[in-house]
Order: C-alpha cells, then structure tokens, then sequence
C-alpha cells in the first residue's frame, strides 16, 4: 500500500526556517516526479514545489523562488522541504503528493497519492 507521511511543521517566527520531510513506501519512489502542496484556511491547495524523478529538474511557485527548496534522496527514500525566511502568508498544511510519472505536472490531478500533511504555522 503506498502511503507518504509527512513530518518538520511547526510553529516559527517571520523570518525562521523550518525543514520538512516526508517518507514514502508502498512503491519505488526513485521512479516518481514528487511535489509539496500546501492548503491555508479558507483558500485552495496550492503546488508550492516539485522535483523530477531523478532530481534534475524543479519547480517553484513565484511566491516561494529563492526562499523553499526542495530535495530528495533516492538512496534513502526521503523527500525534503527546505524552508527559509518564512513569512505569515506561508503558513498552511503542507502535504507531498506522489506523481503519475518521472516528470513533474503543475496539474493537481497528475498527483495520484497524498500524506495527510504537516502543519506549518508563521506568527510573531
């Protein structure tokens, strides 16, 4: 059964970081484009980033460039989240979502499995 569980949220001032990870099984994640969303209350699920199967290429919503990175290591099963000066507007539920190929979408139905996500709260 494929499942992604995500873990790193928290609460953190304007201007910290935080790192988030999430951890597959159930399927060769080596194969897979991967992508974190995240949801604040009362508006839609947003594509923050994404990362092709094999690393090589990425993606960033304009709101994060410069600020988030994502990462993955298919050695070790792990996708990451890096998040750095964090602002109050960025706080949601993070979740990483599994893709249906190697190569990344910007579509939200390309993503064909979730975690229940993460919690990221920004406030002073």
């Amino acid at each position: 059964q494929e499942k992604l569980v995500e873990s790193g949220g928290g609460l953190v001032q304007p201007g910290g970081s935080l790192k988030l990870s999430c951890a597959p099984s159930g399927f060769n994640f080596d194969i897979y484009a991967m992508g974190w969303f995240r949801r604040a209350p009362g508006k839609a699920s947003e594509l923050v980033a994404a990362i092709s199967s094999n690393g090589d290429s990425s993606y960033y919503t304009d709101a994060v460039k410069g600020r988030f990175t994502i990462s993955r290591d298919n050695d070790l099963d792990t996708l990451n989240l890096e998040m750095n000066d964090l602002r109050p507007e960025d706080t949601a539920l993070y979740s990483c979502a599994k893709s249906g190929g190697p190569r990344f979408s910007l579509a939200p139905h390309s993503y064909d499995n979730w975690g229940q996500g993460t919690q990221v709260t920004v406030t002073s």
